[in-house]
């Protein structure tokens, strides 16, 4: 099984490569592990996070260390380019990396340069050579927010040499109780059950957040539909929702963000009504298109109702900064892999749509009854407010581990 786990490695790296003649992420993929190369340290403490989503999900708990360990450094990798671009260089950490591939010689060359007492993983992304290396070298390895659920391939007949991975953690933190029982199965007991460091980040967030003048300038105190990380699929929906709320401003804050996604997004919109961030003259215009990233976690504190794109691929993106501003939260149908998402349902501050209708209807429902609207952003805001504490769970123990 280890054979093929590193068979697969090493075609997963040529499929890469060869995508990188084309493809701007996966050039950027190539171009960063080549040229980015760590420089040696000591007692270093190791944060990976698979992308940028990861690394706010366990910013909390990287702050905190910062805070509990000021004389340690802080030495951060991501594996995606959509996270290492965008905060290679965050004053969080004294370096930030690609993660190397997960090849046996890589691990240990990795590991031996930046000599880490501990390693911090956030909720996905399971390196078997590295995590071995870690075992082997006795340097303590936790997993935050971590969530598991039946169909992984830990849980499968075949997945041994993933359950072998499992055996490497120090420690999991994990989001739910069904994870703890999942991993109990494989009698697998040093787990906490400590909830999603995520909350304690997007409640920060909206307890204080940063002032946008432009943005409020541009809504000038009219209601707003704030649409974030939306893909093609949702512009779809909600270009065609823009012209039955003419009263209402529109902010779409689509999740890539190329001249040519750009462009196709704004032939979608009535063009006498939209303008675009980078290039904004118009503030009476009734759609506004963000050309960049890092904006929208701040911009719903400017809206009234939220639409998370992505529910119509591969999965919603994050819910959690528009209900911790109290905004009522739409998104597609695909979102059974999120467990806030159902929550949220559940108690009244999120709704699912799959078409164009039931998009009018719930929207209908929240622009003409101002109360109901409110009442979802409240359960919205609660729901976030009660669940913060994760981080504090966390460092308790990580505080004296290494």
């Amino acid at each position: 099984m280890l054979m093929l786990y590193n068979i697969g490695i090493r075609v997963y790296y040529l499929l890469i490569l060869f995508f990188s003649i084309f493809n701007k992420k996966a050039a950027l993929w190539i171009k960063g592990r080549q040229q980015n190369r760590p420089v040696t340290m000591n007692d270093s403490i190791w944060f990976h996070f698979a992308s940028l989503g990861e690394f706010e999900q366990g910013r909390p708990v990287l702050e905190q260390m910062r805070v509990a360990r000021p004389q340690s450094k802080i030495v951060v990798t991501f594996f995606s380019p959509s996270g290492y671009e965008i905060r290679k260089n965050t004053p969080l950490a004294d370096a930030v990396y690609y993660l190397p591939l997960d090849t046996k010689k890589n691990a240990h060359q990795f590991l031996s340069i930046i000599n880490p007492t501990l390693a911090v993983f956030t909720k996905y992304e399971y390196w078997y050579h590295f995590f071995n290396q870690l075992h082997n070298r006795q340097i303590p390895l936790y997993i935050i927010s971590g969530i598991f659920r039946p169909n992984q391939v830990f849980f499968k007949w075949y997945g041994g040499l993933h359950r072998k991975m499992l055996g490497f953690v120090t420690h999991f933190f994990v989001q739910d109780d069904q994870s703890k029982q999942l991993l109990q199965t494989l009698n697998i007991n040093n787990v906490t059950i400590s909830g999603d460091t995520r909350f304690d980040r997007v409640w920060a967030n909206a307890e204080n957040p940063k002032p946008l003048p432009v943005i409020a300038e541009f809504i000038n105190n009219q209601k707003t539909f704030i649409a974030g990380s939306t893909w093609p699929a949702d512009e779809q929906l909600i270009a065609k929702l823009v012209t039955q709320y003419p009263d209402w401003k529109f902010i779409i804050a689509p999740h890539e963000i190329s001249e040519e996604k750009i462009n196709k997004l704004i032939t979608l919109l009535p063009q006498t009504a939209v303008t675009r961030f980078s290039q904004i003259s118009n503030l009476k215009s009734q759609i506004l298109v963000i050309d960049n990233i890092g904006m929208l976690s701040l911009l719903y504190q400017y809206g009234d109702i939220a639409f998370i794109g992505g529910g119509f691929g591969a999965g919603i993106h994050n819910t959690l900064e528009a209900a911790a501003f109290g905004l009522p939260v739409i998104f597609g149908p695909n979102y059974a892999k999120f467990k806030e998402a159902k929550d949220l349902i559940a108690i009244g501050g999120g709704f699912s749509i799959d078409d164009e209708t039931s998009l009018k209807n719930v929207t209908d429902k929240l622009v003409n009854d101002q109360a109901f609207c409110k009442a979802a952003g409240n359960k919205s805001k609660a729901y976030v407010q009660d669940s913060i504490g994760a981080t504090n769970a966390i460092m308790s123990e990580l505080s004296f581990a290494g």
